[in-house]
Protein backbone atom coordinates (compact mmCIF):
# COMPACT_ATOMS: atom_id res chain seq x y z
CA UNK A 1 0.00 0.00 0.00
CA UNK A 2 1.40 3.40 -0.96
CA UNK A 3 1.22 6.20 1.57
CA UNK A 4 2.58 9.71 1.29
CA UNK A 5 5.85 7.97 0.38
CA UNK A 6 6.35 4.54 -1.18
CA UNK A 7 6.68 1.57 1.15
CA UNK A 8 10.40 0.98 0.88
CA UNK A 9 13.15 0.63 3.52
CA UNK A 10 14.51 4.19 3.13
CA UNK A 11 11.06 5.57 3.87
CA UNK A 12 9.90 3.29 6.67
CA UNK A 13 9.62 6.27 9.01
CA UNK A 14 7.09 7.86 6.64
CA UNK A 15 5.20 4.58 6.31
CA UNK A 16 4.92 4.35 10.09
CA UNK A 17 3.99 8.01 10.41
CA UNK A 18 1.13 7.81 7.93
CA UNK A 19 -0.36 4.41 8.65
CA UNK A 20 -3.29 3.51 10.84
CA UNK A 21 -6.79 4.86 11.30
CA UNK A 22 -5.83 7.46 13.89
CA UNK A 23 -3.20 8.98 11.66
CA UNK A 24 -5.71 9.25 8.84
CA UNK A 25 -7.59 11.63 11.10
CA UNK A 26 -4.38 13.53 11.87
CA UNK A 27 -3.99 14.06 8.14
CA UNK A 28 -7.65 15.15 8.08
CA UNK A 29 -6.93 17.70 10.81
CA UNK A 30 -3.92 18.95 8.87
CA UNK A 31 -6.07 19.59 5.80
CA UNK A 32 -8.64 21.44 7.91
CA UNK A 33 -6.00 23.72 9.46
CA UNK A 34 -4.29 24.42 6.13
CA UNK A 35 -7.55 25.19 4.35
CA UNK A 36 -8.77 27.34 7.25
CA UNK A 37 -5.75 29.64 6.83
CA UNK A 38 -5.91 29.64 3.02
CA UNK A 39 -8.52 32.45 2.57
CA UNK A 40 -6.48 34.98 4.54
CA UNK A 41 -3.27 33.92 2.78
CA UNK A 42 -4.96 34.37 -0.60
CA UNK A 43 -6.17 37.82 0.43
CA UNK A 44 -2.71 38.92 1.56
CA UNK A 45 -1.05 37.39 -1.50
CA UNK A 46 -3.27 39.18 -4.01
CA UNK A 47 -3.26 42.68 -2.47
CA UNK A 48 -0.43 44.01 -4.63
CA UNK A 49 -0.13 41.33 -7.32
CA UNK A 50 -3.57 40.55 -8.73
CA UNK A 51 -5.29 37.18 -8.52
CA UNK A 52 -3.92 35.76 -11.79
CA UNK A 53 -0.27 36.42 -10.97
CA UNK A 54 -0.67 35.16 -7.40
CA UNK A 55 -2.35 31.97 -8.60
CA UNK A 56 0.17 31.12 -11.33
CA UNK A 57 3.13 31.91 -9.05
CA UNK A 58 1.72 29.68 -6.34
CA UNK A 59 1.19 26.80 -8.76
CA UNK A 60 4.67 26.88 -10.27
CA UNK A 61 6.44 27.21 -6.90
CA UNK A 62 4.37 24.27 -5.67
CA UNK A 63 5.19 22.24 -8.77
CA UNK A 64 8.95 22.83 -8.46
CA UNK A 65 8.93 21.98 -4.74
CA UNK A 66 6.84 18.87 -5.26
CA UNK A 67 9.07 17.57 -8.06
CA UNK A 68 12.14 18.30 -5.92
CA UNK A 69 10.73 16.27 -3.03
CA UNK A 70 9.99 13.37 -5.35
CA UNK A 71 13.51 13.54 -6.81
CA UNK A 72 15.27 13.72 -3.42
CA UNK A 73 13.13 10.89 -2.10
CA UNK A 74 13.77 8.71 -5.12
CA UNK A 75 10.05 8.55 -5.79
CA UNK A 76 9.01 7.90 -9.36
CA UNK A 77 5.99 9.52 -10.94
CA UNK A 78 3.72 6.60 -11.91
CA UNK A 79 2.73 6.52 -15.57
CA UNK A 80 0.26 3.67 -15.69
CA UNK A 81 -3.22 4.31 -17.06
CA UNK A 82 -4.98 4.83 -13.76
CA UNK A 83 -2.34 7.26 -12.48
CA UNK A 84 -2.40 9.33 -15.68
CA UNK A 85 -6.17 9.50 -15.52
CA UNK A 86 -6.04 10.68 -11.90
CA UNK A 87 -3.57 13.44 -12.88
CA UNK A 88 -5.90 14.67 -15.59
CA UNK A 89 -8.97 14.61 -13.36
CA UNK A 90 -7.26 16.19 -10.35
CA UNK A 91 -5.33 18.78 -12.37
CA UNK A 92 -8.24 19.74 -14.58
CA UNK A 93 -10.57 19.97 -11.60
CA UNK A 94 -8.03 22.03 -9.65
CA UNK A 95 -7.64 24.52 -12.48
CA UNK A 96 -11.33 24.96 -13.30
CA UNK A 97 -12.54 25.09 -9.69
CA UNK A 98 -9.81 27.41 -8.39
CA UNK A 99 -9.98 29.75 -11.38
CA UNK A 100 -13.77 29.96 -10.93
CA UNK A 101 -13.37 30.72 -7.24
CA UNK A 102 -10.81 33.45 -7.92
CA UNK A 103 -13.04 34.98 -10.61
CA UNK A 104 -16.13 34.88 -8.39
CA UNK A 105 -14.19 36.40 -5.49
CA UNK A 106 -14.08 39.68 -7.40
CA UNK A 107 -17.89 39.87 -7.26
CA UNK A 108 -18.81 38.20 -3.94
CA UNK A 109 -17.75 38.71 -0.36
CA UNK A 110 -16.07 35.84 1.43
CA UNK A 111 -19.05 35.08 3.67
CA UNK A 112 -21.43 34.41 0.82
CA UNK A 113 -18.77 32.35 -0.95
CA UNK A 114 -18.38 30.17 2.13
CA UNK A 115 -22.14 29.63 2.34
CA UNK A 116 -22.28 28.55 -1.29
CA UNK A 117 -19.33 26.18 -0.88
CA UNK A 118 -21.14 24.76 2.14
CA UNK A 119 -23.42 23.08 -0.42
CA UNK A 120 -20.51 20.87 -1.50
CA UNK A 121 -21.20 17.99 0.92
CA UNK A 122 -24.72 17.59 -0.44
CA UNK A 123 -23.52 17.76 -4.05
CA UNK A 124 -20.71 15.27 -3.37
CA UNK A 125 -23.06 12.88 -1.59
CA UNK A 126 -25.55 12.96 -4.44
CA UNK A 127 -22.84 12.35 -7.05
CA UNK A 128 -21.22 9.61 -4.98
CA UNK A 129 -24.55 7.88 -4.36
CA UNK A 130 -25.18 7.54 -8.09
CA UNK A 131 -21.60 7.22 -9.34
CA UNK A 132 -19.91 5.23 -6.55
CA UNK A 133 -23.03 3.58 -5.12
CA UNK A 134 -21.98 4.72 -1.65
CA UNK A 135 -24.68 4.68 1.02
CA UNK A 136 -24.65 8.41 1.66
CA UNK A 137 -28.30 9.40 1.49
CA UNK A 138 -29.63 8.16 4.82
CA UNK A 139 -31.95 10.59 6.62
CA UNK A 140 -29.44 11.05 9.45
CA UNK A 141 -26.61 11.95 7.12
CA UNK A 142 -28.73 14.31 5.05
CA UNK A 143 -30.03 16.01 8.17
CA UNK A 144 -26.51 16.37 9.57
CA UNK A 145 -25.12 17.93 6.41
CA UNK A 146 -28.20 20.14 6.03
CA UNK A 147 -27.67 21.45 9.56
CA UNK A 148 -24.06 22.20 8.67
CA UNK A 149 -25.18 24.26 5.70
CA UNK A 150 -27.85 26.00 7.80
CA UNK A 151 -25.19 26.81 10.41
CA UNK A 152 -23.00 28.40 7.77
CA UNK A 153 -26.01 30.37 6.57
CA UNK A 154 -26.56 31.69 10.09
CA UNK A 155 -22.90 32.67 10.40
CA UNK A 156 -22.88 34.62 7.15
CA UNK A 157 -26.52 35.72 6.93
CA UNK A 158 -25.74 39.44 6.92
CA UNK A 159 -23.13 39.14 4.18
CA UNK A 160 -25.36 36.84 2.18
CA UNK A 161 -28.12 39.44 2.07
CA UNK A 162 -25.87 42.16 0.69
CA UNK A 163 -25.36 41.35 -2.95
CA UNK A 164 -22.92 43.56 -4.78
CA UNK A 165 -23.13 44.43 -8.47
CA UNK A 166 -22.44 41.38 -10.62
CA UNK A 167 -23.21 39.01 -7.74
CA UNK A 168 -25.59 36.89 -9.81
CA UNK A 169 -22.82 35.98 -12.25
CA UNK A 170 -20.45 35.36 -9.34
CA UNK A 171 -22.92 33.02 -7.67
CA UNK A 172 -23.47 31.10 -10.90
CA UNK A 173 -19.72 30.66 -11.46
CA UNK A 174 -19.16 29.65 -7.83
CA UNK A 175 -21.92 27.06 -8.01
CA UNK A 176 -20.15 25.73 -11.10
CA UNK A 177 -16.93 25.55 -9.04
CA UNK A 178 -18.80 23.58 -6.35
CA UNK A 179 -20.01 21.12 -8.98
CA UNK A 180 -16.53 20.75 -10.50
CA UNK A 181 -14.92 20.26 -7.08
CA UNK A 182 -17.50 17.61 -6.17
CA UNK A 183 -17.14 15.81 -9.47
CA UNK A 184 -13.33 15.84 -9.11
CA UNK A 185 -13.43 14.26 -5.66
CA UNK A 186 -15.91 11.58 -6.70
CA UNK A 187 -13.99 10.99 -9.91
CA UNK A 188 -10.75 10.37 -8.01
CA UNK A 189 -12.47 7.84 -5.79
CA UNK A 190 -13.93 6.08 -8.83
CA UNK A 191 -10.50 5.92 -10.52
CA UNK A 192 -9.11 4.45 -7.27
CA UNK A 193 -5.47 5.06 -8.12
CA UNK A 194 -3.17 3.97 -5.27
CA UNK A 195 -0.13 6.03 -6.26
CA UNK A 196 1.63 8.00 -3.52
CA UNK A 197 -0.37 11.16 -2.77
CA UNK A 198 2.72 13.30 -3.41
CA UNK A 199 2.95 11.75 -6.86
CA UNK A 200 -0.71 12.52 -7.50
CA UNK A 201 -0.10 16.08 -6.32
CA UNK A 202 2.85 16.47 -8.70
CA UNK A 203 0.89 14.98 -11.58
CA UNK A 204 -2.09 17.24 -10.98
CA UNK A 205 0.17 20.31 -10.77
CA UNK A 206 1.87 19.31 -14.04
CA UNK A 207 -1.58 19.47 -15.62
CA UNK A 208 -2.84 22.58 -13.82
CA UNK A 209 0.25 24.85 -13.83
CA UNK A 210 0.42 25.36 -17.64
CA UNK A 211 -3.31 26.09 -17.65
CA UNK A 212 -2.87 28.75 -14.97
CA UNK A 213 0.01 30.21 -16.99
CA UNK A 214 -2.27 30.42 -20.00
CA UNK A 215 -4.99 32.07 -17.89
CA UNK A 216 -2.47 34.64 -16.59
CA UNK A 217 -1.33 35.38 -20.14
CA UNK A 218 -4.92 35.81 -21.34
CA UNK A 219 -5.51 38.14 -18.38
CA UNK A 220 -2.72 40.42 -19.67
CA UNK A 221 0.35 38.79 -18.09
CA UNK A 222 0.72 41.77 -15.76
CA UNK A 223 3.66 41.78 -13.32
CA UNK A 224 3.28 43.47 -9.92
CA UNK A 225 5.04 46.81 -9.49
CA UNK A 226 6.20 45.66 -6.06
CA UNK A 227 5.71 42.68 -3.78
CA UNK A 228 5.76 43.27 -0.03
CA UNK A 229 7.07 40.67 2.39
CA UNK A 230 3.60 39.67 3.63
CA UNK A 231 2.32 39.07 0.11
CA UNK A 232 5.43 37.12 -0.87
CA UNK A 233 5.31 34.94 2.24
CA UNK A 234 1.60 34.32 1.69
CA UNK A 235 2.19 33.07 -1.86
CA UNK A 236 5.05 30.89 -0.62
CA UNK A 237 2.88 29.51 2.20
CA UNK A 238 0.09 28.69 -0.24
CA UNK A 239 2.55 26.98 -2.56
CA UNK A 240 4.26 24.83 0.09
CA UNK A 241 1.41 24.13 2.49
CA UNK A 242 -1.76 25.00 0.59
CA UNK A 243 -0.73 23.13 -2.56
CA UNK A 244 2.04 20.57 -1.89
CA UNK A 245 1.37 19.38 1.66
CA UNK A 246 -2.32 20.25 1.66
CA UNK A 247 -3.10 18.44 -1.58
CA UNK A 248 -0.94 15.44 -0.65
CA UNK A 249 -2.81 15.04 2.65
CA UNK A 250 -6.08 15.64 0.85
CA UNK A 251 -5.49 12.89 -1.71
CA UNK A 252 -4.33 10.65 1.14
CA UNK A 253 -7.61 10.97 3.07
CA UNK A 254 -9.73 10.84 -0.12
CA UNK A 255 -8.62 7.22 -0.59
CA UNK A 256 -9.33 6.19 3.00
CA UNK A 257 -12.56 7.96 3.94
CA UNK A 258 -15.90 8.08 2.20
CA UNK A 259 -16.83 11.12 0.15
CA UNK A 260 -19.17 12.70 2.69
CA UNK A 261 -16.53 12.60 5.44
CA UNK A 262 -14.04 14.33 3.17
CA UNK A 263 -16.69 16.84 2.11
CA UNK A 264 -17.23 17.91 5.72
CA UNK A 265 -13.90 19.75 5.48
CA UNK A 266 -15.79 22.30 3.41
CA UNK A 267 -18.29 22.72 6.25
CA UNK A 268 -15.74 23.09 9.05
CA UNK A 269 -13.13 25.33 7.46
CA UNK A 270 -15.20 28.50 6.81
CA UNK A 271 -15.90 28.97 10.51
CA UNK A 272 -12.27 28.37 11.42
CA UNK A 273 -11.26 30.80 8.67
CA UNK A 274 -13.36 33.47 10.39
CA UNK A 275 -11.52 32.89 13.66
CA UNK A 276 -8.19 33.15 11.85
CA UNK A 277 -9.33 36.40 10.24
CA UNK A 278 -10.36 37.81 13.60
CA UNK A 279 -7.05 36.94 15.21
CA UNK A 280 -4.65 37.97 12.46
CA UNK A 281 -6.59 40.48 10.37
CA UNK A 282 -8.67 42.31 12.97
CA UNK A 283 -11.99 41.05 11.59
CA UNK A 284 -14.97 41.25 13.96
CA UNK A 285 -17.21 38.25 14.59
CA UNK A 286 -20.95 39.06 14.91
CA UNK A 287 -23.06 37.25 17.55
CA UNK A 288 -24.68 34.93 15.00
CA UNK A 289 -21.31 33.23 14.53
CA UNK A 290 -21.68 31.43 17.85
CA UNK A 291 -25.24 30.29 17.08
CA UNK A 292 -24.00 29.07 13.72
CA UNK A 293 -21.18 27.19 15.46
CA UNK A 294 -23.68 25.33 17.65
CA UNK A 295 -25.81 24.36 14.64
CA UNK A 296 -22.72 23.20 12.72
CA UNK A 297 -21.61 21.12 15.72
CA UNK A 298 -25.01 19.42 15.90
CA UNK A 299 -24.82 18.72 12.18
CA UNK A 300 -21.38 17.16 12.52
CA UNK A 301 -22.56 14.94 15.38
CA UNK A 302 -25.53 13.72 13.35
CA UNK A 303 -23.40 13.12 10.28
CA UNK A 304 -20.77 11.14 12.19
CA UNK A 305 -23.52 9.02 13.70
CA UNK A 306 -24.65 8.22 10.17
CA UNK A 307 -21.07 7.30 9.22
CA UNK A 308 -20.79 4.37 11.60
CA UNK A 309 -22.49 1.92 9.30
CA UNK A 310 -20.31 2.81 6.30
CA UNK A 311 -16.86 1.26 5.86
CA UNK A 312 -14.04 3.15 4.23
CA UNK A 313 -13.64 2.13 0.57
CA UNK A 314 -10.73 -0.07 -0.43
CA UNK A 315 -8.25 1.01 -3.08
CA UNK A 316 -7.27 -1.54 -5.69
CA UNK A 317 -4.25 -1.12 -7.93
CA UNK A 318 -4.35 -1.94 -11.65
CA UNK A 319 -0.60 -2.65 -11.85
Amino acid sequence: MNELFPDRPTHRWAHLLFSGRRLVWLAYLGVVLIWATTPLAIQWGTLDTGFAFAAVTRMFIALVCCLLVLFLGGIRLPRHRRALLSYLVAGGGLFVAMLSVYWAAQRLDSGLMSVIFGLSPLVISLLAAFWLEERLLSPTRLLGMALGVVGLGIVFIDDGLRLAEGAAAGIAVLLFAVLVNAATLVGLKRIADDSAPLATTAGSLLVAAPLFLLAWWLDGAALPAQLNWRGGLSILYLALFGSVLGFALYYYIVRRLDSAQVALILVITPLLALLVGQRFNGEQLPPQVWLGAVVIGLGLLLHQRGNRAVAAPQVVSDR
